[in-house]
């Protein structure tokens, strides 16, 4: 699977454990030598980073001797490196959303031919409710490589009269999930001899599917182990909860606009529901970023209706030197150009806020992304340098890194955390807010936009997921 969050082996996993640093090294090390030894000298390249961890990853499988892999494509499917795999027992689609547009397409239909790309002929594909166009693009590419495409019941229609299934994972967006994994399980168990799980008919041609495009997998009773896995599914930075003392952290890498409404309704009913506490204020704060060609204006307008007292914007560096953790750095982004993208962040979130509510005194002008950089060339770092006198409640702000983010958003008060340092005070963001987040009885904080960003998140507030 892809990305990680903290560590690389995260996306090797065997019996859902990441594979030990032993076993990684001893299979990188292996994967590298072989490529380097019979490479072709005229075009002497080794594979890029994806490719040779999906390599490795048939390697360590093969060599683990696995009785069953599954393999999340990386980007698309049709021209993913995953898509080497001729004969798979049975193929997935997911919702799908718009994201990696200069890559794919910037259509739902444009997606939706990537996806359909890894469908094989006479092997069973799977998809959930997706709109009429692209479900026709995926109809008419399962066609075209004679594969029997079904669509996937609701997961109501798997649940007995005293039978709800539980989900591990929260969020109504995990159903349509939770049913698209049961159909993959259903074809898995046939193929090893289990029946009585509700048998696939021949697909019928487009000419006697009445009024469906697709048609309609059969539902079956789900096993008790099904029924276990459902609700013993962890997946970190999806949907997580993290409560440290007065602060909870609400964790979710959604960073497409499908993902981000999903995410909203999730956080407004996990958090914003909750009761007041009685003894004080509640403060609600968002830590956001987003990275790649996303429309992030797009993605923070989806934000708006949480209300949040706060947005935090920073890079996905957990600290301004990254070299503490090279698993999380991403050589093809600077530091200035993320924290260009943060100002401008601020500026778009300021702007959102400017137009909801009217010129309210309260807000700071408008930011200016241009001109806010300035070195320090005592520390080698890039300070945040406001262009005017700020007010000391800002509604927007913009720190260097994940650390001095948290810290200012915590308080001190989350146990997982230092404090904030003397020498962070210096920050012009550090006084902001500061007498409030102190004083309120819970601090309730979304972290979004960026898988990074909650994988960067986790490792501060989780350090044991770096063992």
């Amino acid at each position: 699977s892809s990305p990680h969050l903290v560590q690389v082996r995260e996306r090797i996993r065997i019996n859902g454990q990441p594979i030990s640093k032993d076993l990684f090294s001893k299979y990188f090390w292996l994967v590298y030598n072989r490529l380097e030894e019979t490479k072709d000298p005229a075009c002497a390249s080794m594979p890029a980073y994806f490719r040779f961890l999906t390599i490795m990853a048939f390697h360590v499988f093969l060599q683990e001797k696995v009785d069953l892999a599954v393999v999340e494509v990386g980007i698309g499917g049709a021209y993913d490196c995953t898509n080497i795999i001729r004969a798979p027992v049975v193929c997935g689609v997911s919702s799908l959303g718009i994201d990696h547009t200069s890559i794919l397409g910037d259509t739902m239909e444009k997606i939706a031919w990537q996806k359909g790309g890894i469908f094989k002929p006479g092997v069973p594909a799977f998809t959930v409710a997706q709109p009429e166009g692209p479900l026709e693009v995926l109809r008419d590419r399962a066609q075209e490589r004679e594969c029997p495409l079904y669509l996937c019941p609701e997961l109501d229609a798997f649940e007995g009269d005293n039978q709800a299934l539980e989900l591990g994972l929260a969020g109504t967006h995990q159903r349509s999930n939770a049913a698209l994994a049961l159909q993959l399980a259903r074809t898995w168990l046939q193929l090893r001899g289990c029946w009585g799980l509700g048998e696939l008919k021949e697909v019928p041609s487009s000419t006697e599917l009445v009024g469906r495009l697709v048609p309609l997998a059969p539902t079956f009773r789900p096993t008790d182990a099904m029924i276990q896995g459902l609700r013993d599914t962890e997946w970190l930075g999806r949907t997580q909860v993290l409560p440290h003392g007065p602060v909870t952290w609400y964790l979710d890498g959604a960073h497409t606009t499908s993902s981000i409404q999903a995410c909203v309704r999730w956080f407004r009913q996990a958090a914003l529901n909750q009761d007041k506490p009685h003894d004080g204020s509640e403060v609600r704060v968002l830590l956001f970023n987003a990275t790649g060609d996303r429309d992030t204006a797009a993605l923070l307008k989806l934000l708006l209706p949480c209300h949040f007292d706060y947005a935090v914007f920073c890079p996905n560096f957990t600290e301004v030197s990254m070299a503490s953790n090279a698993d999380q750095q991403n050589f093809n982004v600077t530091l200035e150009t993320a924290l260009t993208r943060c100002l401008e962040n601020q500026q778009t979130w300021t702007r959102l806020l400017e137009e909801k509510a009217g010129q309210d005194p309260w807000l700071s002008a408008p930011l200016r992304a241009g001109g806010l950089l300035q070195p320090a060339p005592a520390r080698g770092t890039l300070l945040l340098v406001p262009p005017a006198p700020r007010p000391l409640n800002s509604p927007a702000l913009v720190f260097p890194c994940l650390a001095q983010a948290l810290r200012w958003v915590a308080q001190g008060r989350d146990p997982h955390l230092a404090a904030p340092t003397a020498t962070g005070a210096h920050h012009p963001a550090a006084s902001s807010g500061a007498v409030l987040l102190q004083e309120a009885a819970a601090i309730r904080v979304l972290v979004t936009g960026s898988l990074h960003l909650v994988g960067g998140v986790l490792r501060l507030l989780d350090p044991a997921l770096s063992q």
